[in-house]
This record gives structure tokens, C-alpha cells and sequence, in this order.
């Protein structure tokens, strides 16, 4: 029987998991799920019905797997809470100083609902994260380092799209060549984090807003801005459609060790990403998390999960004799 599969909001994201449900011979898309009008949502496959978000509950008998496709600043804190009560749930959400409070908050909720939620996953948090913990624990006398980018950060450019005079923009990540020269050579650098990563905006303003209200504010903002080296540059819609229509991303993280009785040799552990289009990786990263959220709960597992909690197999379709033999 195929994975029953719900989409709860149709973006860049959405539809990027509508694509990889597409790839994968042990899926179906169910639904999708919208707080727009359903009759002006026009999906990629066919004879696939398109809901108001408020239906999404009476459906929860029919879908096996709800896959979360809001943003991280509003919509995830509460949409992943509130549907872990009724579904297996997989969300992205990506404010890294805020996992732990909305693991407890969607951890409570899946429980009452004895279903499973996995939250935080995508590449960064996700793959990047999983990758950090292999390397920290293998070469545990060391640093690690993340670096991001260059490319366009969906939670971010959301974060800037939210700011009062804002009417679209977009949000560059790039990493800083010094910073990541440093530390592929195996220097150990103490970097800040405004020394490890530029972000760059381009910024559509309102007709008659305050742009220099808008920049002090994306400036100011609280774990997205703040802490880094920020311009800020404002172009008309022309502009950004012409020359920031893409929506490309990637990233590094590196683990610089020693091992050796007095710490004589040096190991660099390097995994990174290049990518055409950030949301359709991170989509294809939930949709084999979703898998895993259905074989978990097939097992009688509830609760909150994180891809530090979920043992590889589970996320893929082959079987444990089949990795052993082609894998392993």
C-alpha cells in the first residue's frame, strides 16, 4: 500500500514536495492543503483535490503522513503543534535557537495524539546537522565550522518579506573566503559568527514606505540579521524577477582534528552542498523523512522526533539486505 501523502501549504516548498512525491514508487499525494482560495491552486498532478487548511482535520483518517510546508517565523511554531494532534507530521523549521522549544511544544501534542512528529528537517538543520554529529563524535579533539551559501535562504528571505513596507525581496547567503580558507587549511580559527558569513538582501519596497525604517529593521532582526554583516539593497520588481528569480543555496560543514598520542596529526572531515533549488532539496529531504515517520508510527512509536533520533534505514526503501549488500 502507498504512503498516503498530505501537503499543508503550496509554495516553493510545496510544490517541491508535490515533485519528489512524483520520484518516489512507495508515495501517493493525497491532498493538498491551503489557506488561499482552493479554486485558485492549480497543482502539477493530476485528479489531486485541493482543500482549505480548515478541512485538513476531517481528512486525518485518510492521509498517513502531513508534510508542513510553512514558514518558520509564524507558521510552523503553531501549524506543527496543533496538526501533531491528528497526523504524522514532518516540518523544516529552521530557527536553530528556538528547536528546542518547539520540539516540547510538538513532542506534548503528537503524544496526546499517538502520532509521530519529526521537525527541523532539510539539509541545514537536517543533513548538515547529522554531519556535524558524525564528524564531532568520530574526531572528537577538534572544531567545527558551518558555512552556507552562496544562495538564497527561504527562512530568511520569508523573514524579510514579513517587515512592514516590505513587498517581495530575497536574502543571499555568502560565506566568507577568508573565514573558509582558514579553515580548510586546518588553522582552527576562532571565527564570530559575523566573520564567517555575509548576508546580502534585495529588498522590493512598498510604494511610499520608510526604506530606511525597512533596513534598520531587517538589520535588527533577532536570529536572522543581527549578528552578522548585513547590506541591504533596494531594486524595483522588474529587477528582482530579471535577476534573483532562482533560488539556488549550498553550504559546508567541516570538522579540522587531531588524533595521535600527542595530537601529531591533523584530519579534515568536509561534506557540503551544491544546489539548483534549495526547496526542491529540502522537499526531497522531508519526503524521506515522512517515510520514516509512517514506519515509525506502523511500530507504535509517538512523540517528537529529530534526525539525530531516526536510524538510517528507515529512510529508505530498501530493504536491510539490500543496504547490507549495496551499501554498507
Amino acid at each position: 500500500m502507498s504512503i498516503r501523502i498530505g501537503i499543508l501549504g503550496y509554495g516553493n516548498l510545496g510544490r517541491g514536495v508535490e515533485c519528489a512525491i512524483k520520484q518516489r514508487a512507495d508515495m501517493e499525494l493525497k491532498a493538498v492543503f491551503t489557506r488561499r482560495d482552493p479554486k485558485t491552486v492549480s497543482l502539477l498532478t493530476e485528479n489531486v483535490p485541493v482543500y482549505s487548511v480548515d478541512e485538513a482535520v476531517n481528512m486525518k483518517d485518510d492521509i498517513d503522513v502531513m508534510i508542513l510546508c510553512g514558514g518558520s517565523a509564524t507558521d510552523l511554531p503553531v501549524q506543527t503543534p496543533e496538526f501533531a494532534k491528528y497526523f504524522n507530521v514532518v516540518d523544516s523549521f529552521d530557527t536553530h535557537a528556538k528547536i528546542q522549544e518547539h520540539f516540547e511544544n510538538v513532542d506534548k501534542a503528537s503524544k496526546e495524539g499517538k502520532k509521530v512528529g519529526i521537525i527541523s528537517i532539510g539539509w541545514d538543520p537536517g543533513m548538515f546537522s547529522l554531519n556535524r554529529l558524525y564528524a564531532e563524535s568520530v574526531l572528537e579533539d577538534g572544531a567545527t565550522y558551518t558555512f552556507w551559501g552562496k544562495g538564497v535562504s527561504q527562512g530568511h528571505s520569508d523573514a524579510i518579506r514579513r517587515v512592514e513596507g516590505v513587498k517581495d525581496g530575497k536574502q543571499y547567503t555568502i560565506p566568507k573566503e577568508e573565514a573558509l580558507k582558514a579553515v580548510r587549511d586546518g588553522e582552527n580559527p576562532q571565527l564570530t559568527t559575523r566573520e564567517k558569513h555575509l548576508r546580502e538582501c534585495f529588498v522590493v519596497a512598498e510604494e511610499g514606505a520608510d526604506k530606511a525604517k525597512i533596513e534598520a529593521t531587517i538589520k535588527a532582526m533577532p536570529n536572522y540579521f543581527d549578528e552578522y554583516d548585513t547590506i541591504v539593497h533596494f531594486i524595483t520588481e522588474e529587477e528582482l524577477k530579471r535577476d534573483h528569480s532562482g533560488i539556488p543555496h549550498g553550504g559546508f560543514v567541516i570538522r579540522s582534528g587531531k588524533t595521535g598520542w600527542n595530537n601529531e596529526n591533523t584530519h579534515i572531515v568536509e561534506y557540503s552542498l551544491k544546489l539548483d533549488s534549495n526547496p526542491e532539496f529540502t522537499a526531497s529531504v522531508l519526503v524521506a523523512y515522512a517515510r520514516a515517520a509512517y514506519r515509525l508510527n506502523k511500530e507504535g512509536q509517538t512523540g517528537c522526533k529529530t534526525a539525530f533520533d531516526i536510524a538510517p534505514a528507515y529512510l529508505s526503501t530498501k530493504t536491510p539486505d539490500e543496504l547490507r549488500k549495496g551499501l554498507l
